[in-house]
C-alpha cells in the first residue's frame, strides 16, 4: 500500500536537524555562564532530539516493511517519538518558567506529571491495544483514536507558554532579551502542519529551529547577565532606566541592596565563600522578585531591584519578603555565617522625578538601613550585647 512517504525528504530535515544539533553541542552554545540549571536542561533537550531525529528517520524507512523485526523496530521507534514530544515540550516550557521565575511552583510539577502520566500510560496500553497508532499486516503505521489527544497536549504546551511569557513580559522588560515567541512559533507550524498532512516530518525539524533560537537568544542574553550570579548587570540596568523606563514615563519602585558585614566573610572564610555568599544572595532576590521586575549587580555585593510599572503605594512588603527569604536561608543553609542585608529604597514616578538620581537616593536610603544596623551591630556582624556577655 503506497504511504505517500517522500523518504528522501525526511532523510534530509533529520540529517540537517542532527547537524544543527551536533553544531550547538561542539560549540556550546547550551552551556550558559552563572546559569547552570537552564544549561544542563538545554543540553538534555539538545540530547534527546538527536535521539529522536535518529529515531524519526527508522521509523519512516522501515514504514511497510513485512516482519516481526521491523514491527517491534516501528512499535518502540514511534512510542518514542510520541513520548519525546511530550517530554521535550514540557522540558521547553519548563526551561521558560525557570528562565523567568528561577523556579517552577509546585503546581507546575504537578500538571507536567499529570500530563506525562497521562501519554505514559496511553502508550503504555498501546503496546496492548492500539489505542494511540496501530501498525497493520505490512507494518504500515496508522493513527488511532487517541492520537488527537497527544496533538492537543502539544498545543496547549505552546500555548500556555505564550500566555505564560506575554503576562510576565508586561512586567519584566528584560524579557525582550529571551523571545518565547520565536521559539515556540516553529513547534506550532510544525505541530499544525504535521497533524494535516500524512507523510511528511517537520517536528524534529522545528524542535531543532526552536533549540537554536533558544540558545542564540540565551547566549545574547549572557551579554546583560553578571557572571558570577546570574542577575544582570549595570549595562543592563542602564538600558532599562534611560531606554524605557525615562522614554516612557514610568512609575517604578526601586531598592538599593547591601550585605552586611560581608568583608568579614571574605575575611574569615575565604573569598571564595564571599562569592557563594553573593551567588546565594542574588538568587535569594531573583526568587523573591521573581517575574515582578529584575535584580542588578550594581557593584560588589550592591544590588539593585527596579520593578516597572510598580501599582503599589508601598514598598515595604519587599523589604518584608527579602528579610523572610534570608532567614529562611540562614536557618537552613548551614553556614557558619548569617546573610542580612541594608535595604532602601522608594516609588519613583519618571514624569515628575529626576530619574538621573535614582541612583544616589536610593543608595542614600540603603545606607541610613545600614547604620541603623551597625548601631545594633558591631563590624563582626555580632551585637554588642553579645560581646558583653
Amino acid at each position: 500500500m503506497e504511504t505517500a512517504i517522500n523518504l528522501q525528504a525526511v532523510y534530509i530535515t533529520d540529517l540537517v536537524g542532527i547537524a544543527i544539533l551536533v553544531v550547538i553541542l561542539a560549540t556550546r552554545g547550551w552551556n550558559l555562564p552563572a546559569r547552570k540549571d537552564e544549561s544542563h536542561i538545554l543540553l538534555s533537550l539538545l540530547l534527546v532530539s538527536i535521539l529522536n531525529c535518529i529515531a524519526d528517520i527508522y521509523v519512516f524507512a522501515y514504514d511497510g516493511l513485512p516482519g516481526l523485526k521491523y514491527y517491534y523496530i516501528l512499535l518502540i521507534g514511534n512510542t518514542y517519538l510520541y513520548f519525546y514530544n511530550l517530554v521535550v515540550g514540557i522540558g521547553i516550557i519548563y526551561l521558560i518558567i525557570k528562565h523567568i521565575d528561577r523556579k517552577a511552583k509546585g503546581w507546575h510539577i504537578i500538571l507536567f506529571w499529570i500530563l506525562v502520566i497521562t501519554e505514559a500510560t496511553l502508550l503504555i496500553v498501546n503496546f496492548f491495544k492500539p489505542v494511540v497508532f496501530s501498525l497493520d499486516e505490512n507494518n504500515i503505521y496508522r493513527r488511532g483514536p487517541y492520537y488527537l489527544l497527544f496533538v492537543i497536549i502539544g498545543f496547549f504546551l505552546i500555548f500556555y507558554g505564550y500566555l505564560y511569557y506575554l503576562i510576565n513580559k508586561l512586567r519584566n522588560p528584560s524579557l525582550r532579551y529571551f523571545p518565547v515567541i520565536g521559539f515556540l512559533t516553529p513547534i506550532l507550524l510544525g505541530n499544525g502542519i504535521q497533524m494535516q498532512i500524512y507523510g511528511i516530518s517537520l517536528l524534529p525539524i522545528s524542535f531543532t529551529v526552536a533549540f537554536s533560537a533558544i540558545a542564540i537568544a540565551l547566549q545574547n542574553e549572557c551579554i546583560y547577565i553578571d557572571k558570577l550570579t546570574g542577575v544582570y548587570n549595570r549595562y543592563e540596568l542602564d538600558k532599562v532606566l534611560k531606554g524605557r523606563i525615562i522614554k516612557r514615563h514610568m512609575r517604578i519602585a526601586a531598592l538599593m541592596l547591601d550585605l552586611n558585614d560581608f568583608k568579614s566573610i571574605n575575611d574569615n572564610f575565604s573569598h571564595e565563600e564571599g562569592d557563594n555568599a553573593l551567588v546565594a544572595f542574588a538568587n535569594i532576590l531573583a526568587e523573591t522578585i521573581s517575574a515582578e521586575g529584575i535584580v542588578v549587580r550594581f557593584a560588589g555585593d550592591e544590588f539593585i531591584v527596579l520593578m516597572p510599572k510598580f501599582k503599589g503605594d508601598d514598598i515595604s512588603e519587599y523589604r518584608e519578603r527579602i528579610h523572610a527569604a534570608l532567614d529562611k536561608y540562614n536557618e537552613t543553609s548551614g553556614k557558619p555565617y548569617k546573610l542580612s542585608a541594608a535595604i532602601g529604597g522608594r516609588i519613583f514616578d519618571s514624569k515628575q522625578d529626576d530619574m538621573n538620581d535614582l541612583v544616589s537616593q536610593i543608595d542614600s536610603l540603603m545606607y541610613s538601613d545600614k547604620k541603623a544596623f551597625y548601631q545594633e551591630h558591631d563590624r563582626r556582624g555580632r551585637r554588642r550585647q553579645e560581646d558583653k556577655e
